[in-house]
C-alpha cells in the first residue's frame, strides 16, 4: 500500500518541486515535496478554497490552516492579508517545508507547528479555521476537523472546508450542520465544493 500524505514520517524519496502563489502584489515562491499532498501544484481544491476566503479575511486577525501540508493557503493569507496565522499538520515533512517556505519568503506573522487535528492550538481561538483536509484519512478523521472546530473559532468566526463532491462533500455539509447552525456552499468549480460554517449550535440542555 502506498504512502498517505498524512503519514506523521513520510518515508517516500523527495522530490521537491516549485510552486509559484500570487499573494496580492507578491508572488509567493513555495516548495512542495513527495509524501506532501499535491506535489509541485496548487490543486484545485486549494485554489476554490483561497477564492472563497479572499472575501472574508480583510475583516479577519487570525486564521488557523487545519492540516496545511507545504502551507498554501496559511502563507498566502499572511502574505496578503497580514494576518495572524497558524499552521499545523499531523505530517513532519510538511511541518519542514513550512518552515522552508517561511524563511524563503520573509513571512514572519506565522507559526508552525506539528500535530494531530486541533492538539497544537489547545486553548487558542481563531476568527478562521480553513482546511482541505485529508479525506483519504477516512471520514472520522474529517469529522474530528469539523466538530472540534467551534471550540477554537473567536465568536461570529467562520470554517471554510474543501471537499471533492466525488468523495463525500455533501455528507461533510452534513456533519458541519450537526455542529453549526449556519452552513452554506460557497463556492464550487472543478469537481469541488467549499462550505462555510458560522455560529455553533448550543448544547444539548441549554
Amino acid at each position: 500500500m502506498g504512502e498517505h500524505y498524512f503519514a506523521p514520517r513520510p518515508t517516500s524519496r523527495q522530490r521537491p518541486a516549485s510552486i509559484k502563489l500570487p499573494a496580492g502584489a507578491r508572488t509567493l515562491e513555495l516548495v512542495s515535496d513527495a509524501g506532501v499532498f499535491s506535489r509541485g501544484r496548487l490543486d484545485p481544491g486549494t485554489r476554490l478554497l483561497l477564492e472563497a476566503l479572499e472575501p472574508l479575511l480583510p475583516q479577519a486577525h487570525s486564521l488557523l490552516d487545519l492540516g496545511c501540508g507545504y502551507g498554501p493557503v496559511g502563507l498566502w493569507a499572511a502574505a496578503r492579508f497580514g494576518l495572524r496565522v497558524v499552521l499545523t499538520d499531523v505530517n513532519e515533512r510538511a511541518i519542514e517545508l513550512c518552515r522552508r517556505n517561511i524563511a524563503a519568503n520573509g513571512i514572519s506573522n506565522v507559526a508552525v507547528r506539528q500535530g494531530d487535528g486541533y492538539q497544537p492550538v489547545v486553548g487558542e481561538a481563531f476568527d478562521v479555521i480553513a482546511t482541505n483536509p485529508p479525506l483519504r484519512a477516512g471520514q472520522a478523521v474529517v469529522a474530528s476537523f469539523i466538530r472540534g472546530a467551534p471550540a477554537h473559532l473567536t465568536p461570529g468566526g467562520n470554517l471554510l472546508l474543501v471537499a471533492r463532491t466525488s468523495q463525500g462533500a455533501r455528507t461533510l455539509a452534513r456533519i458541519m450542520g450537526e455542529s453549526f447552525a449556519l452552513v452554506e456552499e460557497v463556492e464550487k468549480g472543478s469537481g469541488y465544493r467549499v462550505y462555510r460554517a458560522r455560529q455553533p449550535r448550543p448544547a444539548q440542555g441549554v
